[in-house]
């Protein structure tokens, strides 16, 4: 009985090829190949280094970084804590955290908690298991005892947006306090006496809170301009109770003479919003009602809507280079980096804008 024979296939067609494929084809060892894979091309010869390269090309060999970087005691792993990825504003933050990746060298690790707090806590103790070297969080309800544990093993951590109660740390995100001033005062320069303000349940999140006072402490020194002001508090979940007392501010405002403007905390809450004042009136609804938003959505143009644009690639690419600052052996105290926002004036708040209220 005689076994068949078979050509012996390159390491290429049936698995992938290795550091030691490659010594061997390029007739050398793999402490040479270690060196060129690590730029340190200056030590091998011009002769061998072009035959490194030429069996690298023939074997289609691809090193594999994760392994390399544990070797090294480093894997390249940036953790991502996302609390709500359908929101713009993540998706534009992301962006800048995944080019800042790039050219640093990092590999994010992305974790979408679609704003479920224990969702949040297991998707942290799940990045502990894959040994990151650091953590971004943008996250709703997170606390403090669970990323102190990776302060403790020297894993650096950088918020998003958001502080965490208890946690002193970097932060990356929007100048709140600025920004919301800055379009209350819009409002008021604009010819309205009325603004409501309507931001999500801010007792757990920080820039909501922020938000939120920054609006008082703004609306407060207007009074003697004849401005007043108030919030509501919508849930996104169930928003009829605040949909009906935006309605029914719009409709007393109606019955004397002075104009309302709404103003939405974020995103989400101003296509919210513009959804109901669509429904009930109509398509024109822009020619009626005054909304502006901090986020400038991609709708916020069509709907020629005023805005407060966030520098959300910015903020994405300084919390990974936070990071890099700290893996690199930075060791001055906590940063938070708050960058301005920038007024967008469209029709729904302009003087000349012909709306009914």
């Amino acid at each position: 009985m005689h076994e068949a024979q078979h050509p012996m296939t390159p390491p290429s067609a049936t698995r992938r090829a290795t550091i030691t494929d490659v010594a061997r084809e390029a007739g050398t060892g793999k402490t040479s190949i270690s060196r060129y894979l690590n730029g340190e091309t200056s030590v091998l010869s011009p002769e061998l280094r072009e035959r490194i390269e030429a069996a690298i090309a023939k074997l289609d060999y691809r090193p594999n970084q994760m392994a390399r970087g544990l070797k090294r005691g480093r894997n390249r792993l940036i953790g991502m804590l996302l609390a709500d990825l359908t929101n713009p504003y993540s998706v534009e933050v992301l962006q800048g955290v995944e080019a800042a990746c790039h050219a640093l060298g990092y590999m994010p690790l992305i974790c979408h908690a679609a704003n479920e707090i224990d969702m949040e806590r297991r998707y942290l103790q799940l990045l502990t298991t894959y040994r990151v070297e650091g953590v971004i969080v943008n996250a709703l309800g997170v606390k403090e005892e669970l990323l102190q544990t990776f302060s403790r093993g020297g894993i650096p951590v950088v918020l998003v947006d958001r502080s965490v109660e208890g946690l002193v740390t970097d932060m990356v995100g929007l100048d709140n306090v600025a920004a919301v001033a800055l379009a209350t005062r819009h409002l008021a320069d604009q010819g309205f006496d009325e603004v409501l303000f309507i931001v999500q349940p801010f007792r757990r999140v920080s820039s909501r809170r922020v938000r939120e006072a920054a609006f008082r402490d703004t609306i407060g020194p207007l009074a003697a301009r004849g401005v007043s002001g108030s919030t509501i508090v919508i849930d996104l979940a169930d928003a009829a109770p605040a949909l009906a007392a935006i309605d029914a501010n719009l409709d007393a405002s109606r019955l004397g003479a002075g104009r309302m403007a709404l103003f939405a905390a974020n995103a989400p809450v101003a296509l919210r919003v513009a959804l109901h004042l669509k429904e009930r009136y109509g398509a024109d609804w822009q020619q009626r009602v005054a909304l502006m938003s901090i986020d400038d959505s991609e709708w916020a143009e069509l709907a020629g809507m005023t805005t407060v644009r966030q520098p959300t690639y910015d903020i994405g690419r300084r919390a990974v280079e936070f990071l890099h600052e700290r893996l690199e052996g930075a060791r001055m105290p906590a940063r938070e980096c708050l960058l301005p926002g920038e007024l967008v004036v469209r029709a729904s708040t302009r003087r000349d804008n012909s709306q009914g209220i």
